[in-house]
């Protein structure tokens, strides 16, 4: 193995988030071969002998990627004790060890993937990164293209949230029903039924078939399999660098141009006379006459303190 930031061990020997394995090292309760560290520092389980607390720490668990075809009514969430509902952590081997990439509510079914790699479950299911997850959604009747429009546009949610732009295909009519295809790059609680809701339309079914590259494929409800090492490092490359959204930048904060730039520094700079350097003949304003317009003269009823003068006229 190569060398990490002990912050990271620490984590995924499971003494919390990187940020709580961070509070353990400025506390001086971490020590590589012996020694205090301080934030910052690397080192190599495979070689060197890192302890919280004086207990060492063993070697760590290899990391796992499971690809998991999740049926209806099932849930995304570990449940309390006396709750004997099903979950997908209890469908895979393992996965009371693992965390879920792309929850699914308890009505809706397809893809979701389990691993117990802290730092891509973030990259997955945090909103910067913009991973693209897909479905195919059954609606109760047929949308027209008003309704679709907006939902590609995106609508103001419940919570005030208004949702990102969305790619809305029909796919097939079923009956009195509609197959959509709809692929999406944020995925918020409820958020396609909230949507076909708002726009007068009832979600009978969802169905997740992608997230990212990872596709369900030919997995049958409540299958599972391991992912190969080409789709997992597919997934960490999707998954180094967040995407900026350019409409979160105001107009004044983009750099402009290179070609504007180049034209920008080609012109010649504009003089700018001062009060001074007036021209020759023309009467220059004094200070009080530009505070009080063209007509220095003209009485502006707005700034006077005095008393009004009446415009009725007195009855002698």
């Amino acid at each position: 193995m190569v060398e990490e930031r002990v912050q990271k061990i620490l984590a995924r020997a499971g003494y919390g988030s990187r940020r709580a394995s961070e509070v353990l090292i400025s506390e001086g309760r971490v020590t590589v071969n012996g020694k205090k560290i301080e934030l910052g520092a690397k080192a190599d389980i495979a070689v060197d002998r890192v302890a919280v607390d004086g207990s060492v720490i063993a070697k760590l668990p290899e990391f796992r990627y499971v690809a998991y075809n999740k049926p209806r009514f099932m849930l995304c969430d570990k449940t309390l004790p006396g709750d004997e509902r099903r979950t997908v952590f209890d469908a895979v081997p393992g996965g009371l060890d693992m965390a879920v990439v792309g929850r699914l509510d308890f009505e809706s079914e397809g893809l979701v993937i389990l691993t117990n790699d802290g730092d891509l479950v973030n990259k997955l299911t945090h909103p910067r990164y913009e991973h693209e997850k897909e479905y195919r959604v059954l609606l109760s009747t047929k949308p027209d293209n008003a309704q679709l429009e907006t939902w590609r546009r995106g609508i103001v949610l419940e919570d005030g949230h208004r949702s990102a732009p969305a790619k809305v295909i029909v796919e097939a009519q079923a009956g009195k029903g509609t197959w959509l295809r709809v692929v999406m790059k944020e995925g918020r609680k409820r958020q396609i039924r909230e949507t076909a809701k708002l726009l007068g339309m009832f979600v009978v079914k969802i169905i997740r078939v992608r997230i990212g590259a990872i596709t369900l494929g030919s997995l049958k409800s409540g299958e599972f399999r391991d992912l190969s090492k080409d789709e997992v490092e597919g997934l960490k490359r999707t998954s180094n660098e967040p995407r900026t959204r350019r409409t979160q930048w105001k107009s004044s904060e983009l750099k402009p141009r290179r070609s504007q730039r180049i034209s920008n520094e080609s012109k010649p700079e504009k003089s700018h006379r001062t009060s001074s350097e007036s021209k020759p003949g023309r009467p220059q304003r004094t200070g009080s006459s530009r505070q009080q317009g063209k007509n220095p003269g003209r009485h502006d009823s707005r700034n006077s303190t005095g008393p009004k003068k009446s415009l009725r006229r007195t009855e002698k």
